[in-house]
């Protein structure tokens, strides 16, 4: 599920001067923040922040909720469900275009050789991972969905320390804990949910596993990126991140495409065109405002990304989690069991956790720096001491 996807690239302590405008990635760490700082005491600045945060929040839930239409409404490919998570890639081409290109001092670029191994693998990965989620949005109501698909936090922390070495820490270990058991709550509690009785027998439990499992790729995924970027491009501007995005996706398309042919599925989208509740121009309105969702979410967590940071943007983009169980029982009438309640504070609170440990890292962090720099300066006042008493 590219929500994700794209989006929640785990690029930990990116410094902002690397994205964006600063494409050539120089100017040292101490002008980047104080450009950080600078920026962020300007109203405008936060107003373009949060419109960010907005576009990215509508995206995810957008496209979340109107994948629970299409099939609510007559829609039965999963192979063009699957297509539209990834199928308007080509639109992050016209950003590139509008993108400065690499300047001489960006250092070299990894060879062909190297990054089509990479684009194919993820993709392929992604396009597998865009599966496994339309047939869990088939099968499971779409509250249950986005609480289950939080999980993705607790698998990313498993792969984090395995993949990136990421020190596995009690508040991690806590949210891991957490998140589990909200996902076993919503699994031995589906006899609560009043949907799940009109689906035949098993397909809960394979919707439930299926969003378990695609949760998981989507953790792997997001630590392949962050490994890639710090072993192989070495360089984190806002060009690679639309470039490494655009042909990860576009395998995805692929793959969707090939799956679309293979299944016979094609055959039988004029049939389901004809019969969809909403008539042959909502059906087309449907797949591309998925599509169009997707990729603004995307687009709109790279931003955050080049704003702020990579961390900012991923924890934006989990938030929009608890917001499409509440959509849910709105516009499809989904009920918010006591199981689900409890389910969706677990799930909070374990969300809560996870960002803890990163802030307390960030502190650390920061404290070593300022550390740091006041030892720099005692020394150096220490050294002009001494040249005065001789």
């Amino acid at each position: 599920m590219p929500h994700a996807r794209e989006i929640q690239l785990q690029i930990r302590g990116t410094p902002e001067h690397e994205f964006g405008h600063a494409e050539n990635g120089g100017g040292s760490k101490q002008a980047a923040d104080h450009g950080r700082r600078s920026a962020g005491g300007s109203v405008w600045w936060w107003l373009m922040v949060m419109f960010d945060m907005l576009v990215m929040l509508c995206g995810q839930t957008i496209a979340t909720l109107l994948g629970r239409l299409y099939y609510n409404s007559g829609g039965n490919s999963k192979w063009m469900a699957s297509l539209m998570q990834s199928g308007g890639s080509p639109l992050l081409a016209i950003l590139l275009l509008f993108t400065p290109p690499h300047s001489a001092g960006a250092g070299t670029q990894p060879p062909a050789s190297k990054m089509i191994p990479i684009y194919v693998g993820i993709g392929i990965l992604i396009g597998l991972d865009n599966l496994m989620y339309s047939y869990a949005l088939q099968y499971l109501p779409v509250s249950t969905f986005a609480l289950v698909a939080a999980t993705q936090l607790a698998f990313n922390s498993i792969t984090s320390r395995l993949i990136n070495k990421q020190r596995f820490t009690a508040h991690i270990a806590n949210s891991v804990v957490v998140l589990t058991f909200s996902a076993a709550l919503l699994g031995v509690g589906s006899s609560s949910d009043g949907t799940s009785s009109n689906l035949p027998h098993g397909k809960y439990t394979l919707g439930f596993i299926l969003t378990l499992s695609a949760s998981a790729i989507l953790a792997l995924n997001l630590s392949l990126f962050e490994v890639t970027f710090e072993k192989v491009v070495r360089t984190r501007t806002f060009r690679w991140v639309l470039r490494v995005q655009m042909y990860t996706n576009v395998v995805a398309s692929m793959v969707a495409v090939c799956g679309l042919f293979a299944s016979g599925e094609w055959r039988t989208i004029p049939g389901e065109m004809a019969a969809f509740k909403e008539g042959r121009a909502r059906y087309v309105a449907t797949l591309v405002g998925m599509a169009v969702s997707w990729q603004a979410m995307a687009v709109a967590s790279m931003r955050l990304i080049a704003r702020v940071s990579s961390l900012f943007a991923n924890v934006t983009g989990t938030v929009a989690l608890p917001l499409v169980p509440v959509f849910a029982v709105i516009l499809f009438g989904d009920k918010m069991t006591g199981i689900k309640a409890i389910a969706m504070l677990m799930a909070v609170w374990g969300f809560l956790s996870y960002m803890y440990q990163h802030y307390l890292d960030d502190r650390r962090v920061a404290m070593t720096k300022e550390g740091a720099i006041e030892c720099r300066a005692c020394a150096a006042r220490a050294g002009g001491e001494a040249v005065l008493h001789v």
